[in-house]
């Protein structure tokens, strides 16, 4: 198939047939702008110069591609890591907040909304806020305000007003809810920073192109170190899926290259407290976009499970469904405990505390098979300093 059939939408931002943009009569005005002009504005030669200026002074990138040997021995080939853990805030989301605020002064906005679950988009967006000196509101579920302190005393340090969701499963679905609803009552004024490709058109193509510098970066760091700048298979986790995104982004069109995307099971697909929407979804509308959503027959939501709470979402991007559906991406699950067996495992083999989030890509390895010749990326998205709470609960159980 043709690089346009996986990497970009149409002209609708239908990802075969997932995508679009359906939203309320009231951010009509707000949503067709960003439509007009996200791509005349990306793409000039002087905002695509301040955007790689910030990412390269302000951010840290490019990020390392490191050789995990001691994980390499374990799986029998050849495993490389692609260290967003390392970016400024401690993850890849901090990519997407850096266009999206200059996104947003070329639309002359001063108030800039978000939503989070994990706290990383919120840390990340609260920080981009507070170097360009705008008002900054974070909606976070209550549960996640909770089990996500360090990242909360972040944002609440860089200025933002943290805005917590008491409806529904109180996480991630819903502060997006929140976010949105707060949008429509302030659309003149306000831009909203989605963190992840979900939403309404083009923020799911946006969102892919800002954070596509991770695979860019990697074709060329592969290239210098093994004189090829493919690999066979590049794993990330994917909740919404813009790790996943950026990751594979500039191997969509490499049918060579397995693309490899793990879900989160929560306490198992079929126990009812899990978030894996491909097996469990099907067709449907959620924040503004169709793709696939776990719901009841009368298209309910699901509320979804996951010890991680950047996972713990009840749909997935249009981009990754039609992944999916068309077979051109792989999709594993991981359960909790699965995930957390895993972050003890890389920290304890290389040095390298992952986020519970990341933990899932990591504990799809065992679930895959590789011959020595392979050349192996996994997307470390994120750093595990926010999840000591969930790993010293953990390791005061002894279950590690």
């Amino acid at each position: 198939m043709s690089t346009l059939t996986f990497q970009k939408p149409d002209t609708q931002g239908y990802y075969g047939q997932f995508g679009g943009a359906f939203i309320p009569e009231m951010l009509h005005r707000n949503v067709a702008e960003l439509q007009e002009r996200y791509l005349q504005i990306i793409q000039d030669p002087s905002f695509q110069k301040a955007f790689a200026a910030l990412l390269k002074d302000y951010v840290g990138r490019p990020t390392p591609l490191f050789l995990a040997e001691r994980l390499s021995a374990k799986h029998g080939t050849t495993i490389y890591l692609k260290r967003e853990d390392l970016c400024h805030t401690g993850a890849h989301k901090i990519n997407n907040t850096i266009g999206q605020i200059l996104l947003a002064e070329k639309l002359g906005k001063k108030r800039i909304i978000a939503e989070t679950g994990a706290g990383q988009h919120g840390v990340a967006t609260a920080t981009v806020c507070a170097l360009k000196g705008l008002e900054c509101i974070v909606y976070m579920g209550e549960k996640d305000i909770e089990r996500q302190a360090p990242n909360v005393a972040r944002m609440k340090m860089l200025g933002a007003k943290v805005v917590p969701a008491m409806s529904g499963s109180k996480t991630l679905k819903d502060a997006t809810n929140e976010a949105i609803r707060d949008w429509i009552n302030h659309p003149d004024d306000t831009h909203y920073i989605i963190g992840s490709v979900v939403g309404p058109h083009p923020y799911p193509d946006m969102v892919a192109r800002f954070q596509s510098v991770i695979s860019e970066e990697i074709r060329k760091q592969l290239t210098e170190k093994t004189g090829n700048p493919l690999p066979t298979h590049v794993v990330a986790c994917v909740g919404g899926g813009s790790n996943a995104a950026g990751a594979f982004y500039h191997f969509l069109d490499e049918m060579n290259v397995q693309l490899v995307a793990v879900e989160a099971a929560g306490m198992g697909v079929n126990s009812g407290m899990s978030a894996a929407t491909t097996q469990l979804g099907k067709p449907g509308i959620l924040h503004g976009s169709k793709s696939l959503l776990m719901q009841t027959e009368d298209g309910q939501v699901i509320e979804p499970h996951s010890i991680s709470a950047g996972l713990d979402y009840p749909g997935i991007g249009p981009l990754h469904a039609n992944l999916f559906e068309t077979g051109r991406g792989i999709f594993l699950s991981a359960t909790d405990d699965e995930a957390i067996a895993s972050a003890f495992e890389v920290s304890r083999l290389e040095g390298i505390i992952p986020a519970l989030e990341t933990a899932h890509a990591f504990a799809a390895l065992d679930q895959m098979t590789f011959t020595k010749e392979d050349r192996v990326v996994v997307c470390l998205s994120g750093r595990g300093d926010k999840d000591l709470a969930a790993y010293m609960k953990v390791m005061e159980e002894k279950r590690f």
